[in-house]
């Protein structure tokens, strides 16, 4: 489905939780109608406390407040976080809850992995953060990782989308409908300036390759740079073809990727890809100064991606995600600048004569890892030509 553009927006970059969290947060204290909020991560730490108080103050006072949690990404929310948010009259569901974390499901890796926020359906915010602190397992800097804060038509689709699961979900959860028809005088979201974007979800029924259509075609239109840095990043060969055509027709790709170690088998499986993006000639850059959580991407002077979407066969072929994608010059102009500043003072470049010169069981464990992730592809009932 071709992405639907609105103009009249006001975006605002958020870099990090240092600028994301007080901003939620804020936001979510002006509330004066309701509260929609989505998480995969929902840490009982000083940022998991803060948000569910903010939501428990919002509640208290009257707001309508209904939250949304992953039950693989949260595990220990049910038994933490919820019992003080339901006391206080905060709607809260676990999506997809998880029995046993060591049984094989076909279905299990079919996550919520979207973040999201809607308040009194005239701000919202879009991105890759998690409710979770900066600063976890004592690391010195923060993870790296951006969400936009909206204001305008785009929260049409955003509040619809987020409305919807709810309305699902808790269906599913609580056997009732959960319905919140907005009255006739609710005010429609004010046009918020002057930029253009649209908003995209990935799901297994009408939008499963949303996201990744409109990575391909931008991919495809670009003439002069793109710049993606992605956390988990194992795309199929598709995905591949269009950024190595790129690179050869002269456009200057450069990738920026996790080069800490966090999950053992992606980030092999993710490495046994650099000979052939690198003998494309894109370069190839590991961001090590702190973990790399980003799910963004600048095509030439004018479009940009941010949201929960990395491009990886879990995100692009069985979570739900959701991403904002802007046309606008400042903007993309914005988070570029952001991005070079992180190549220059984290990110390490890879040079394809070292990476050729690896011992050949180093090459042989990433490319068992690749292929290991391509079986868990399958028995998810995900396998595709282009993996």
């Amino acid at each position: 489905m071709p992405a639907e553009f609105l103009p009249g927006n006001r975006l605002t970059l958020l870099e990090n939780g240092v600028e994301f969290f007080p901003a939620l947060i804020g936001a979510i204290d002006a509330a004066r109608r309701d509260v929609h909020l989505e998480s995969y991560l929902f840490e009982n730490d000083d940022t998991g406390r803060s948000v569910a108080g903010a939501l428990i103050a919002a509640a208290r006072r009257g707001v309508k407040v209904r939250l949304l949690v992953d039950g693989f990404g949260a595990p220990a929310f049910s038994r933490t976080l919820m019992p003080a948010l339901a006391d206080a009259g905060v709607m809260a569901v676990v999506y997809r809850p998880e029995t046993s974390r060591f049984r094989l499901r076909r279905h299990r890796l079919r996550r919520l992995h979207r973040k999201l926020a809607v308040i009194d359906g005239q701000i919202a915010f879009v991105g890759g953060i998690n409710i979770i602190d900066d600063h976890d397992a004592g690391e010195r800097l923060p993870r790296y990782d951006y969400a936009v804060r909206i204001e305008g038509p785009l929260l049409v689709p955003i509040e619809r989308a987020v409305r919807r699961l709810w309305e699902i979900v808790s269906w599913v959860s609580h056997k009732r409908r959960f319905r919140d028809e907005r009255s006739a005088a609710t005010a429609p979201p004010l046009r918020g300036g002057e930029q253009e974007a649209a908003f995209l979800v990935r799901d297994n029924i009408r939008h499963r390759r949303d996201i990744e259509d409109v990575y391909l075609a931008a991919i495809a239109n670009a003439r002069t740079s793109i710049l993606i840095a992605n956390a988990y990043f194992l795309p199929g060969r598709r995905f591949r073809r269009a950024l190595t055509d790129a690179a050869r027709r002269g456009v200057a790709v450069t990738i920026l990727l996790q080069g800490r170690i966090e999950y053992r088998l992606l980030h092999y499986a993710t490495q046994a890809l650099y000979g052939q993006l690198l003998g494309a000639g894109i370069r190839v850059f590991e961001y090590r100064r702190s973990f790399l959580h980003a799910k963004v991407a600048v095509i030439d002077a004018h479009w940009a991606t941010v949201g929960s979407s990395n491009i990886d066969p879990f995100s692009l072929l069985l979570a739900r995600e959701a991403n904002v994608v802007v046309r606008d010059a400042q903007f993309a102009g914005q988070l570029r600048e952001s991005l070079e500043q992180a190549l220059r003072v984290g990110g390490e470049e890879l040079a394809l004569h070292s990476w050729r010169q690896l011992p050949w069981f180093v090459s042989a464990l990433r490319w068992a890892s690749y292929n290991l992730i391509r079986l868990a592809i399958g028995v998810a009932g995900y396998r595709r030509q282009d993996a």
